[in-house]
């Protein structure tokens, strides 16, 4: 069937009231700065207000990395291919931990969020009940990653609010935790605003506090920047080490490490 410019105008004004409906909806929740859902028919997105997306997440493929920041993300694996454990600071829609459940099937992964009213949503965005590889904390993830009684072979820095990212989650004893909570050989990974005022302070404190083992690159899409910073010796990884980890990992992962691997390279 051929659909006439009238049916795609017919289309479009009907998302866009659905979209001021449920705008409306969520109001009271944005001022009270609590989280909320906008489902559409095919997507459904995290927010505390309406002007950023929180996570992402298609329907017909929950598992599947829609934001290009959380892609880049991924890149870990070129530094630690084989992860045993996980931790995640920000837990949001799950998509990095829906992903990696799916694609490192025999790493443990914690994930670690603040709000409880974010985890309440987790059956929304089908992140899998705890079990034996996977589990969901509710606390303070600053606080959480001074214990270093588990320590852990990638930690994923991904915790904002609506006002952005919390103080408490780029301060310098949050770097210097974050160190000691990674194994030798683990990585930390720090997703960041490029808007924000401080961001040359934060990647600052990361390449001080990780001797300077540490690559930040544009993410994929608009707005965020990497900070992948390594613990150990064998940084960076040689270019044939890289290439090798990408044609390997390439046959059972679905992001762009080969462009990440080139960023590196060139950073």
């Amino acid at each position: 069937m051929i659909r006439t410019l009238d049916d795609k105008k017919r289309e479009n004004l009907s998302d866009l009231s659905d979209f001021l409906f449920k705008y409306h909806a969520a109001l009271p929740q944005t001022l009270a700065g609590k989280p909320f859902l906008y489902e559409g028919n095919e997507v459904i997105t995290l927010h505390f207000d309406f002007a950023t997306t929180q996570s992402h997440m298609c329907k017909c493929d929950p598992e599947k990395l829609i934001l290009g920041y959380t892609r880049t993300m991924m890149g870990f694996l070129l530094f630690q291919p084989k992860p045993e454990r996980i931790a995640m600071v920000g837990l949001g829609g799950g998509s990095l931990a829906k992903y990696c459940l799916r694609h490192l099937p025999n790493t443990h992964f914690t994930a670690v969020e603040i709000n409880p009213e974010v985890i309440a949503l987790r059956d929304n965005f089908r992140i899998p009940p705890d079990g034996p590889n996977f589990k969901v904390i509710c606390a303070n993830g600053a606080v959480y990653v001074q214990n270093h009684s588990e320590l852990v072979d990638v930690l994923l820095v991904d915790g904002f609010d609506r006002d952005g990212q919390p103080r408490e989650l780029c301060s310098v004893g949050f770097y210097d935790h974050c160190y000691a909570k990674l194994r030798d050989g683990g990585v930390l990974v720090v997703n960041l605003l490029s808007g924000d005022n401080k961001f040359r302070t934060y990647a600052a404190r990361i390449r001080e506090r990780f001797d300077d083992q540490v690559v930040v690159m544009e993410a994929e899409g608009f707005g965020n920047k990497i900070a992948f910073a390594y613990k150990g010796r064998g940084f960076p990884p040689l270019a044939t080490t890289m290439s090798e980890r990408v044609h390997d990992l390439g046959l059972t992962h679905t992001v762009p490490l080969h462009t990440i691997a080139k960023k590196v390279i060139h950073n």
